[in-house]
């Protein structure tokens, strides 16, 4: 496994982070999970990702209690706030009572007296950008939370975001969690560049498009029983990419996998990898021996013609995200 600093920010953090969305706490039971995290942990996964609103904070419980076992400065973990946890009127968003309060909820679940990173899971257009950051500031300052980030920010509220903490003398944002995968791109355009300004690192989530880029999907064929595709709970996240026009890019690029005696997993996340902005990717994993596979795409270096290659696959789909 290797490591890269979590942006410009002194926090070192794995290639291949270790997520529990759509998994830990809900469609994996919990002593699988617990396998999962632990395999993890050994082959070099030092951070790992999670969010109060993953089953309503037992994806937390899942992962805290796994981790107790280690050392607490071994491990990087990051959680989030913005959707709801209750039915109250302030029971979701960025407000500052919000914010404060779903930290110590999160601190309990996981059994820990700090976490590593804390994003803002989402914008919240009703809340004054300068309370919400204020409230991060002050639990920095508390020593709850060490550092902080933002999940599918736009170009434009990252910005506004940085100037604010710049102009108070805040610590300032190191991380941005946004969808990006061979299949969907928009981070390029302004995200990529704006985050890189202000020095914020990306951890990127569903890099294998929801395990579309695993290959397990084809073209004209029947959707596997036990994929998440065919989940009716978690379906939905797959559909974008079930056309046969880009399952049957999948199968070039698989192809091209082959050629390079790699898994399309491996390819797929080492193309990300490719991306100097970007800090970590961060998998899924129902079962051990899906992580087996993807810690190895760490460190593997693509060639120019390699990328080129796939550049000209994906230029086929006609609705490739690439804006």
């Amino acid at each position: 496994m290797e490591y890269r600093q979590l942006g410009n920010s002194g926090l070192k953090v794995s290639e291949i982070a270790l997520g529990s969305w759509l998994t830990y706490g809900k469609t994996v039971e919990d002593t699988t999970a617990e396998d999962c995290i632990r395999l993890a942990y050994e082959k070099g996964i030092n951070f790992f990702d999670t969010a109060n609103v993953y089953e309503q904070g037992q994806a937390e419980k899942v992962l805290g209690k796994v981790l107790k076992e280690y050392d607490r400065d071994k491990v990087v973990v990051a959680t989030k706030v913005y959707f709801p946890m209750g039915d109250g009127p302030n029971d979701r968003g960025l407000s500052r009572k919000h914010i404060i309060e779903q930290c110590d909820r999160s601190l309990q679940r996981l059994g820990m007296d700090y976490v590593d990173l804390y994003q803002c899971h989402r914008f919240d257009p009703t809340v004054p950008l300068e309370e919400t950051i204020m409230a991060l500031e002050d639990l920095v300052k508390q020593g709850k939370v060490l550092y902080t980030g933002v999940s599918e920010w736009s170009a434009a509220q990252i910005e506004k975001a940085q100037g604010i903490i710049q102009h108070r003398g805040y610590h300032k944002m190191v991380s941005n969690q946004p969808v990006y995968n061979l299949l969907q791109r928009y981070i390029e355009k302004e995200i990529l560049p704006v985050s890189e300004s202000h020095g914020m690192g990306q951890i990127v989530f569903s890099p294998l498009a929801q395990g579309v880029l695993t290959g397990k999907y084809k073209p004209n064929a029947e959707i596997p029983k036990d994929s998440r595709a065919a989940n009716k709970e978690i379906g939905r996240f797959v559909d974008r990419y079930m056309d046969n026009e880009t399952l049957e890019a999948v199968q070039k690029i698989d192809s091209i996998a082959d050629q390079l005696d790699l898994s399309l997993v491996q390819l797929s996340l080492a193309w990300i990898l490719r991306q100097p902005g970007v800090s970590s990717a961060i998998i899924g994993a129902s079962k051990p021996s899906q992580i087996e596979v993807n810690v190895q795409a760490s460190g593997i270096k693509l060639s120019q013609d390699v990328l080129d290659e796939i550049d000209k696959v994906l230029e086929e789909i006609a609705h490739i995200r690439k804006r």
